[in-house]
């Protein structure tokens, strides 16, 4: 399975990494690491409507034993292991030549693109360069008038040639039957906050692309984690797109 695979990866990144400090919260569940070259956070996005039963499993957390849960069942414990993954691939990843550039760029040329997580600026802005855009949507409190529901994914996803995935679908754990429906795309890219993984963990998966957030100041961006805001958290970071070969 995608997340085993990304967890056995992401263990041998985590090599030589301390835990500092994590949370699990709202907008954002976030795990600080350090090592010899610094820290380094990582994020994932956290959904409350998938949470079931507040347990945890986890006695002595460490980053070991937050990645180990990455596929567990229990949303908690997998949010809590994709945050430490990309809180360890961030620590390996430098964005200082990487492009600042808008995910809706990576989709020129295309004319049909469905976008899987309801991202308002993202649809609005294909919409109006006249991209036919197909929106899917778990979450109802997130739909509109043209907005559809995830489970329509696996049926309309086979005809699409670019895909545009929120991060948030390797906490659900959806991702892996987007990649196995969208047959036909030439372009998959994993964007938003929660897409911070390291391109190496999903090579030979079909993403094209990454487009996600490198923090850099540190400070900045764990206070608007710790006061739930997402702009205090955005305004520390730098956007980056990078391909994944």
């Amino acid at each position: 399975m995608l997340l085993s695979e990304i967890k056995k990866k992401a263990l041998n990144l985590a090599k030589g990494l301390e835990l500092v400090d994590f949370g699990f919260a709202l907008p954002y569940t976030w795990i600080l690491v350090e090592g010899p070259e610094g820290k380094a956070l990582g994020v994932a996005m956290t959904l409350p409507e998938e949470v079931q039963r507040y347990t945890n499993s986890i006695s002595e957390p460490s980053i070991k034993a937050f990645i180990e849960r990455a596929n567990s069942l229990n949303v908690i414990e997998r949010t809590l292991g994709i945050a430490a993954v990309n809180a360890v691939s961030q620590y390996h990843l430098d964005v200082s030549d990487l492009p600042d550039v808008d995910v809706v760029e990576l989709v020129e040329g295309f004319s049909e693109v469905a976008v899987i997580g309801n991202m308002p600026p993202v649809v609005r802005a294909l919409r109006e360069k006249g991209v036919k855009t197909f929106v899917f949507e778990r979450n109802p409190k997130l739909w509109d008038r043209e907005t559809l529901s995830d489970a329509l994914e696996y049926i309309l996803l086979p005809e699409v040639e670019a895909v545009i995935v929120s991060g948030s679908a390797l906490v659900n754990g959806t991702l892996e039957m987007i990649l196995d429906r969208a047959k036909k795309a030439k372009l998959i890219v994993l964007t938003g906050p929660t897409s911070q993984i390291h391109s190496e963990l999903v090579k030979g998966t079909r993403i094209t692309h990454l487009a996600a957030m490198k923090v850099i100041d540190l400070e900045r961006a764990l206070l608007g984690l710790k006061l739930g805001s997402f702009r205090g958290f955005e305004k520390g970071n730098r956007k980056y797109v990078v391909e994944v070969c």
